[in-house]
């Protein structure tokens, strides 16, 4: 029998010295490997071979051999197990520290394992629903989603779903995208099981950021529409420039302002259409904003526009922008303009009415006086029917007494604002009038040009004796103009419809019109004189030559009539008149009740029974007194005269029967003559009275005649009329 083997201590069996260090630490593949371990910890294998053939020896041998290989794999795996549990520590603490919802879920949907986020996200409380099964907290209208993502993964191995909706709670939700990776598990029995790690990235944060960045960006978008709605639909011109001075923004208001489309603006220096403001556009650096006043503006086809300019400057980051701001005053300034000339019509009425009321209180006083002096002529020549020149001055007193006498009444009718006596009067034999009296006296060099109405115009209701006194100044004015220089005047009648401006500058309705042109080739006038020929003795005519009231007398008679009268006149250019008489007076012709003082048609002659007779004559005016009772003592009537009205009714009261007849003057200081007609009627029914006026209206002879009066009685008037009047009034 052999001695036994001897062995080497800390060592294993069969292992060469080689192998007496031990490695700290071996490579992952070979701990895995099941020969890796003994390949990296020792160098060479060497069997133990016996010394001798004993077969009892070799079997020894054998069995430590297959001992020391049984060792070595017990220390591989030993090892393996080690790095095993190491990794899978790993892994656990990598999977419950992610900051993720982590689930393991099987091909059944039960939920092997979870992390402490899924956790939170999938059952924030005790009370909550239990993370058993994953699938039943998707929303039913991300299940299909959810369920294709699985399928996915079982094929391909991984697949997401974006915005799935995890219903937590009843009120609550989780918003979020899935990922799901597919992982195949090995089992010790039977194919290997599949698994789906499930990580669920919450988006609520991010989608209720990209939400309100949506939401942002709409208010924006509904900002820059509406903004853009307010520039287009502004009523200024608004041009935006960029860093460059160059127009980007050109609004409509501002293309028709300026006769500019857009398209052809942008990109075009802001001094194409407003040069002064281009200048302004240095101070940018100064202001944020300015108010330029007014300036002018320059269209596309090169015309000047007043404009009203504001800027302002806007810095930004990525470069300053400036806004122009343009208002059209072309608008105001016409209806400044209008404005300026309705104050001067209104102006120019107001004084017209103080020169007309004024004028009215002249022509009474002047009235009596020319009264006088024509009744005193009558009684001179009466006087002096043997002496012919005495005769003859008479006579030429006369004419200028009565040419004083139309005067006075040209006044009173330029002064006074009442109704004409109107009727329908026919426009062709009104111009053939007018021509006729003008013919007369027209000059050879003059050219009157009569344009008879073509077709059948409306018939017009007017007083035809102030028309034809209107148009007859007009002529007469225009002969004057043109002097001895040859000429033409043309005479027009015409229907027309002004325009609401025209109307407006006149002081009219829009409405039809008859217009009466009366046009000249004579010098014409300047605005100055224009702006006067209204005005009562106002003329440019030499000291002498006229009385500076026919263009009154023609205002006076529009105004009556309800029109207007309207002159165009460019020095060198001659002038036009028109008058516009309302075709429609809006009111029938007024029918006017006669008067009771007829024209004389023969001298009156004394009677036996006028001694009989007694008359009162009332008037303020003394000389008047006089005249009238030397006219009717000579017819041999019986007169008392007073120039007091109470001293009338005095006498009238002591002596009611001695009195036959009572005229009176109208107007007298502080008793007119129908007051003193309604005490006589108390004092004497019976009594006929007469009333005396200067200017005899429509109101006035209402008033008369319904007080009682007899008969009225214009001043200053002819003997032979007045005599007259008192022997009807005496012998009905």
């Amino acid at each position: 029998m052999s001695s036994p083997l001897p062995s080497t201590p800390d060592l294993p069996i069969g292992l060469t010295d080689t192998a007496s260090a031990e490695p700290a630490e071996l490579p992952l593949h070979a701990l895995l490997s099941p020969l890796g371990a003994a390949a990296g910890t020792v160098t060479e294998i060497r069997p133990i071979i016996p010394e001798d053939d004993d077969p009892l020896h070799a079997l020894v041998a054998e069995l430590r051999n297959y001992q020391h290989e049984l060792e070595l794999q017990n220390e591989v795996l030993n090892y393996s197990q080690a790095v095993a549990e190491s990794a899978s520590e790993r892994f656990e603490t990598l999977f419950a520290s992610i900051p993720l919802p982590l689930l393991v879920v099987d091909e059944y949907d039960l939920v092997v394992q979870a992390n402490a986020m899924a956790h939170r996200a999938f059952q924030p409380t005790e009370k909550d629903r239990l993370l058993i099964n994953f699938k039943p907290f998707v929303h039913g209208q991300d299940a299909l989603r959810v369920e294709q993502a699985f399928e996915r993964a079982r094929g391909t191995g991984r697949a997401e779903v974006h915005e799935v909706v995890f219903q937590i709670t009843d009120n609550e939700q989780l918003c979020g995208d899935l990922h799901v990776a597919g992982v195949a598990v090995p089992q010790q029995n039977g194919p290997p099981t599949l698994q789906y790690l499930c990580a669920v990235v919450n988006q609520g944060p991010l989608l209720a950021e990209r939400q309100a960045l949506q939401e942002r960006n709409q208010q924006l978008y509904a900002s820059e529409r509406r903004l853009e709605s307010v520039i287009n639909s502004a009523l200024d011109a608004i041009i935006c420039l960029d860093s460059r001075q160059r127009i980007t923004v050109f609004n409509p208001t501002a293309a028709a302002l300026f006769l500019c489309s857009p398209n052809d603006a942008l990109g075009k220096p802001l001094e194409q259409f407003l040069p002064d403001a281009s200048r302004a556009l240095a101070f940018a650096p100064l202001t944020t904003q300015a108010v330029l006043g007014e300036m002018t503006g320059i269209t596309s086809n090169g015309l000047e526009i007043p404009v009203e300019v504001s800027i302002s400057f806007e810095r930004h980051t990525n470069g300053d922008t400036t806004t122009v701001f343009a208002r059209d005053l072309t608008s105001r300034k016409r209806a400044e303009a209008q404005r300026g000339a309705l104050e001067n019509q209104l102006r120019e009425s107001h004084k017209m009415q103080a020169v007309g009321t004024m004028a009215g209180g002249i022509a009474h006083d002047f009235n009596n006086i020319v009264g006088a002096i024509l009744g005193n002529v009558e009684l001179a020549k009466a006087d002096c029917l043997d002496n012919p020149a005495a005769q003859e001055s008479l006579r030429e007193i006369e004419k200028a007494g009565r040419r004083a006498r139309d005067l006075v009444r040209q006044i009173l009718t330029f002064s006074r604002n009442d109704q004409p006596e109107r009727r329908p009067v026919q426009v062709r034999e009104i111009m053939l009038d007018t021509a006729r009296l003008l013919r007369v006296s027209l000059p050879p060099a003059i050219e009157l040009q009569v344009h008879e109405p073509v077709g059948k115009l409306p018939t017009l209701l007017a007083d035809p004796t102030q028309v034809e006194q209107a148009l007859f100044n007009l002529c007469n004015n225009a002969m004057q103009a043109l002097g001895d220089e040859r000429g033409q005047i043309q005479l027009k009648v015409f229907c027309l419809t002004p325009d609401s401006y025209h109307c407006e500058r006149m002081g009219l309705p829009v409405a039809e019109y008859m217009v009466f042109m009366v046009q000249d080739s004579g010098p014409g006038m300047d605005a100055t004189t224009q702006r006067r020929i209204f005005e009562p003795f106002f003329t440019t005519k030499p000291v002498g030559q006229g009385t500076g009231l026919g263009l009154s007398v023609v205002h006076g008679v529009m105004r009556t009539h309800g029109g207007a009268v309207d002159v165009h006149s460019e020095p060198g250019h001659g002038s036009c008149f028109m008058l516009y008489f309302p075709v429609s007076a809006g009111h029938p012709a007024e029918q006017s009740t006669p008067s009771a003082a007829p024209a004389a048609s023969s001298p009156v002659t004394p009677s036996p029974a006028a001694a009989e007779r007694h008359v009162i004559y009332v008037d303020d005016d003394q000389a008047l007194v006089f005249l009238f009772q030397r006219l009717l003592r000579r017819r041999g009537y019986q007169v008392s005269g007073f120039t007091d009205p109470r001293e009338a009714v005095a006498a009238l009261q002591a002596d009611p029967k001695r009195y036959d007849l009572l005229v009176t003057d109208y107007n007298m200081p502080g008793f007119s003559g129908v007051d003193l007609l309604m005490q006589v009627r108390e004092i004497h029914p019976a009594l006929p009275v007469a009333l005396a006026s200067g200017y005899v209206t429509a109101e006035i002879e209402q008033a008369a005649l319904a007080a009682g009066a007899k008969a009225l009685i214009h001043k200053p008037n002819d003997v032979q009329e007045f005599c007259m009047t008192v022997h009807e009034l005496l012998n009905p």
